[in-house]
């Protein structure tokens, strides 16, 4: 049996895709040790942990043939030693005696700037017998000119505001009620196709048990009152609820369920989607059809 690594659904032996949720399932092998079944990936047994990469075959490397040298004499030429410098040993070889001008030739170039030592800063004598003078503060007076005088402007009184300019009362704050944005929370309901009646899936619900009144699990979803619920069992199917995924699955009943036309083996579970057929019993005379609002 193979699970699916994305719903955990079990599927038989040589399946291609989950049943459930159609995904492609992993290449399975047998384990050399005790036949289990494993995945090709796998690196140990999860019946027996045998593990699976020793029993491949070892990696041998391909023999590199060696690489010989051919035995051909190589000739050095024999080294010449380099002529004196001459040149450097007559007198005045550089030529500087013959310069009749003291002074170094100009160059192209352009002359190095060159970095000043800063002037240290004059040191003012500071007699240690005197005490330091006050500072005298000097109080800034008008100047007024002798030939006019500019008379001083009035002061200038603060204007009432208009009531115009008057601020207006704040609004009152809405409330919070009406300033939240409910969500819309989607709801799973099932349509009776015989009798084109809803079924509202009860909300926060993890498992929601399809049948008739009974002693042991009583039904979320009674179907007595349909039609043809005599082919229904007490306890017929369940409905699981994981995250925004519904599923359905057959708990053993007499008759079966049936998805799209298909038989639901027990023990498998289905992903519905809007739009899948859901029949208890056989003969589809007690139809449901999911749908999500």
């Amino acid at each position: 049996m193979i699970v699916c690594p994305n719903c955990n659904h079990p599927n038989p032996d040589g399946a291609v895709q989950c049943e459930a949720c159609y995904t492609p399932l992993p290449a399975t092998t047998n384990c050399p040790s005790c036949g289990a079944t494993v995945q090709a990936d796998a690196a140990f047994c999860g019946q027996c942990g045998y593990n699976l990469h020793s029993a491949g075959v070892p990696h041998v490397h391909p023999a590199v043939a060696t690489t010989v040298t051919p035995d051909i004499p190589v000739e050095v030429p024999a080294l010449v030693p380099p002529d004196p410098l001459l040149e450097l040993l007559q007198p005045d070889a550089l030529g500087m005696s013959g310069s009749t001008n003291s002074h170094p030739p100009e160059s192209s170039l352009p002359p190095t700037e060159m970095a000043v030592p800063p002037e240290p800063a004059p040191q003012i004598p500071v007699a240690e017998s005197s005490p330091p003078e006050p500072v005298s503060t000097v109080v800034a007076q008008p100047v007024v000119s002798g030939q006019s005088s500019i008379p001083t402007p009035p002061p200038v009184e603060p204007v009432p505001p208009s009531e115009a300019e008057a601020p207006s009362p704040a609004a009152p704050a809405p409330t919070a009620t009406a300033a939240r944005t409910q969500l819309q929370q989607v709801t799973a309901r099932l349509l009776h196709v015989q009798s084109d009646r809803l079924i509202e899936l009860p909300q926060n619900f993890s498992v929601i048990h399809i049948g008739k009144p009974n002693d042991r699990i009583p039904p979320d979803i009674d179907v007595s009152g349909f039609p043809n619920s005599e082919i229904v069992s007490r306890i017929h199917a369940d409905i699981r609820v994981e995250g925004d995924a519904h599923y359905v699955e057959d708990v053993g009943s007499s008759n079966g369920t049936y998805i799209n036309n298909l038989p639901l083996l027990p023990g498998n579970r289905h992903r519905l989607r809007p739009g899948d057929r859901i029949s208890l019993g056989k003969g589809d005379l007690m139809t449901f059809l999911f749908q999500l609002a």
